[in-house]
């Protein structure tokens, strides 16, 4: 198969992008409060493998409240960088929660995460090659072609960088959207971590993106240890990264955005506090004008 094909084709029915405005996840916490009255949020996101099941409650939550609110689906498992060949029965049952949901959007992690004796758990990040790049190219062809649609691919923070590496992250990425036709989920707080740990430079980071190809921005909090800043989910968002924010909208324009929040799970509340923040934040840049660099 040519590594372009795949996203050609996707491509041909409208570029990836997340709906409109500010999203939050939907987690198992919140089941009850958005069983009982939609929430005051434009979208929201799931990660997809949790409802890869038939039937159940998870299903009928998710089914239920999309009904009122747009959804993105939200890939944490596949594994697209791993050199074990695509697991066909994952893609399958990917396939079959998106006709079931059609949802606005589908994206997936620039990662590896599995080998031929099965799969890891993580998001473990990959060398930033020209040969990573030719195999990851093949690897979304290959979703994309399954799932007949264009898909996103997320930056993700990384504890190691590799000798190999020749290219940035988010150079590999805009050549990642070139050939195969995806688009990137831009992941403004795993921009800072990998700033912090390894002396990138964020804002140089997001230059290197085309802003045509950015189809979703992700926000989430991180906490700083002795030994390294982890991007773990369970927190509000830091002031550094609001400040990104506000940078990769003056790049990006009002790209839709998620508040992420994975751990230490907070009330609604508090998810609509930093939602609020967002839009606040877009409201500004609509009200100053065009932003300042042209798509």
């Amino acid at each position: 198969m040519n590594a372009g094909s795949g996203g050609a084709q996707c491509v041909a029915s409208g570029a990836a992008r997340a709906p409109a405005g500010v999203g939050i996840g939907l987690r198992h916490a919140h089941y009850g409060e958005f069983l009982a009255a939609t929430p005051a949020v434009d979208w929201v996101e799931v990660h997809s493998e949790n409802y890869f099941g038939e039937g159940g409650y998870d299903l009928y939550v998710l089914e239920t409240v999309r009904r009122d609110l747009p959804v993105s689906l939200h890939g944490v498992g596949l594994g697209l960088g791993s050199a074990a060949p695509l697991d066909t029965a994952h893609l399958a049952r990917f396939k079959r929660l998106c006709e079931s949901i059609e949802p606005a959007v589908v994206s997936e992690h620039l990662c590896w995460g599995a080998t031929r004796d099965g799969a890891l758990h993580d998001l473990l990040p990959m060398p930033l090659s020209e040969a990573s790049l030719d195999h990851l190219c093949a690897r979304v062809a290959q979703m994309q072609d399954v799932l007949r649609r264009p898909v996103l691919v997320e930056n993700v923070s990384a504890y190691v960088r590799f000798r190999e590496d020749s290219l940035g992250e988010t150079e590999f990425l805009a050549g990642l959207a070139r050939r195969t036709g995806c688009g990137v989920l831009l992941d403004v707080n795993n921009l800072y971590v990998n700033q912090c740990n390894h002396g990138e430079d964020a804002l140089a980071a997001m230059r290197a993106l085309p802003p045509a190809v950015v189809g979703e921005i992700h926000l989430a909090g991180h906490r700083v240890t002795s030994a390294a800043v982890v991007d773990d989910h369970g927190s509000r968002v830091a002031p550094a990264v609001w400040s990104l924010y506000e940078a990769a909208l003056q790049r990006f324009g009002a790209v839709p955005t998620l508040i992420e929040w994975d751990t230490e799970i907070p009330s609604l509340g508090v998810l609509f506090d930093e939602a609020h923040q967002a839009r606040e934040r877009v409201a500004t840049l609509a009200g100053g004008g065009e932003h300042a660099e042209a798509r």
